[in-house]
């Protein structure tokens, strides 16, 4: 697999207005290179946030809400099973129950449900006397579901961010990304759309007199920690909308203002909450609350976001860390598996990989197919079985492959081949029959080829340039991880030549290597992480400057993401 490095392009007229309005000079230059425009972007406060009478059916689906508060009818919530539909969950849980309203919630097991609202669960709201259904983070394809429930007597509002298809169900909806919807950012996680629609039915209820009565107003960005967690856990892109929203939810962690669940959560995954990052939210939060969708049942993960007390939250993150140390022993026994299937280098002109065995877990896919994403550099899907004859599979992609627009390409040109489909740029997911397994690998491989060009196919490390030796200092890391990066915001990165000066085996297995490398007559500790190679004396590399934490000191280290001998 052949490796490009290259340096953002960043505009110097812009990086010199944000300097001028106060912005620290590499800050300026790295959130230059990242399309910010004007200094505007730049501020985190809620003020600065896209205002809901923008979000298409947010109003519609206010008043609609408002009534049920109002009348007492009961609503019940259908979230989906990732992360993001478990905090969409927790923030519809607990602003419409601030706001008095009779609220409960059904998450699909993906075991037993499959995704979304099914007609199945409409039948099961119903024999619950439910008036209202409202989705989150799902419903944009629950055309069945949606008319079920509404053959029952049950009304229903969507509120999604997936990309819909040509048909959407008959109710209102809410999603950034429905046709004729205005708002200006289609990024919103599921969360991120729920936490919208509470917005506007706190303002409809004001409107109508509603809390003169003696209730009092709820503060919503007391949901902001729910809110980061969820949209960084989903991993949508951080446009600047997203990153008010996450920015207001990491300071409130870091402050303490979080609910019990989510410091809890911290605690076992042995992260310090006082110095919250969106790194926390992807990489130790965020799994283990997937854990529970993925292995057993998302009510779990619910349930720890939506706990009363530490007591209670404790115990059900404990639950959530054993799933995850399952998850993840599960996980490594598909992928060795996966990766037997594959040679060690993929044929010249193969473009994608697809792994299928009967034995592979359901709940697992996604990530499996992330690691081999990852590993070869090629658009992945891993099936694992379903019921009926049926496999279900998760893809991820690489950039310049739209994988959902591939599925639809594939579905194009066989019809009968691909069951249901539904996705985003990098991740998507699908269902096929077991018989159908080789026939979709020729038609994938068949779809992503007309779809890529060869320059797509190599690995790509997109830097930030040579960072000067007097800059590379613990206070520039410590800045650097002050401020919001993630999906769509990429975090920073440098490339520079080194003169290794020494280098040693860490771990316990001797994995990784601590490299002391030389630039301009600066030293600096460095970590090559799953590296056994002897590096050689001159190299150039893919670095990231980290404030380390270890036993109550706080050092400067490189994190190397790549490196090249020159």
């Amino acid at each position: 697999m052949s490796v490009k490095i290259q340096t953002r392009p960043f505009d110097q007229n812009i990086c010199d207005a944000l300097i001028h309005s106060g912005a620290d000079p590499l800050i300026a230059r790295l959130c230059a290179a990242r399309e910010v425009k004007t200094p505007d972007e730049l501020d985190d406060k809620l003020a600065g946030l896209l205002p809901y009478q923008t979000l298409r059916g947010c109003e519609t689906a206010a008043s609609r809400l408002a009534d049920a508060v109002q009348k007492q009818e009961k609503i019940l919530i259908v979230a989906d099973y990732d992360a993001d539909g478990a905090t969409a969950c927790a923030v519809g849980m607990s602003g419409l129950g601030a706001m008095g309203a009779r609220v409960d919630f059904l998450v699909p097991n993906r075991f037993e449900h499959g995704y979304g609202l099914t007609p199945e669960l409409a039948e099961i709201a119903a024999a619950q006397g439910v008036d209202l259904l409202v989705t989150v983070d799902n419903g944009i394809a629950s055309l069945a579901g949606v008319a079920r429930a509404q053959a029952l007597g049950i009304d229903v509002v969507v509120t999604d961010h997936h990309l819909p298809a040509e048909s959407v169900p008959d109710c209102i909806i809410v999603n950034p990304n429905q046709r004729g919807c205005g708002f200006a950012s289609k990024n919103l996680a599921g969360v991120g759309v729920i936490f919208y629609v509470l917005t506007a039915l706190r303002a409809e209820l004001r409107r109508r007199g509603y809390f003169s009565d003696g209730l009092k107003e709820p503060n919503l960005a007391e949901l902001l920690d729910l809110v980061a967690l969820g949209t960084v856990a989903d991993v949508v892109p951080l446009d600047h909308n997203n990153r008010i929203l996450v920015s207001q939810g990491l300071k409130r962690m870091r402050a303490g203002k979080m609910r019990p669940g989510i410091r809890t959560l911290f605690e076992i995954a042995r992260r310090d909450w006082r110095k919250a990052q969106p790194f926390d939210m992807g990489f130790a939060l965020g799994p283990r609350i997937n854990a529970a969708g993925r292995l057993d049942d998302m009510s779990v993960g619910i349930a720890c976001l939506l706990a009363p007390n530490e007591a209670e939250a404790q115990s059900l993150a404990a639950q959530l860390n054993d799933l995850n140390i399952e998850r993840r022993e599960i996980e490594q026994s598909m992928l060795q598996d996966a990766l037997r299937a594959f040679p060690e280098t993929l044929p010249n002109g193969q473009t994608t990989l697809t792994a299928y065995r009967n034995d592979f877990h359901q709940g697992v896919v996604g990530i499996v197919a992330s690691r081999l994403k990852d590993r070869f550099h090629r658009p992945t899907i891993v099936f694992a079985p379903a019921d009926n004859g049926e496999v279900r599979g998760s893809g991820r992609s690489i950039p310049n492959l739209h994988l959902r627009d591939a599925l639809d390409l594939v579905s194009k040109r066989h019809p009968d081949l691909i069951l249901k489909f539904g996705g985003h740029a990098m991740a998507a997911g699908l269902s096929i029959r077991e018989a159908d397994v080789p026939l979709f690998q020729t038609a994938f491989e068949a779809a992503v080829r007309d779809m890529v060009h060869e320059d797509d196919l190599s690995q790509t490390f997109i830097t930030d340039g040579s960072l000067p030796s007097d800059e590379i200092t613990l206070a520039q890391a410590q800045n650097l991880a002050r401020h919001v990066w993630g999906q769509g915001f990429a975090p920073p990165s440098f490339t520079d030549e080194f003169h290794v000066v020494r280098q040693q085996f860490m771990g316990a297995e001797g994995k990784h290597k601590k490299v002391w490398l030389q630039k301009d007559g600066y030293e600096f500790e460095a970590m090559f992480w799953r590296c056994s190679d002897e590096i050689p004396a001159r190299i150039r590399t893919v670095y990231r400057p980290v404030a380390n934490e270890w036993r109550n000191n706080v050092e400067l280290q490189l994190y190397v993401d790549y490196w090249e001998a020159v």
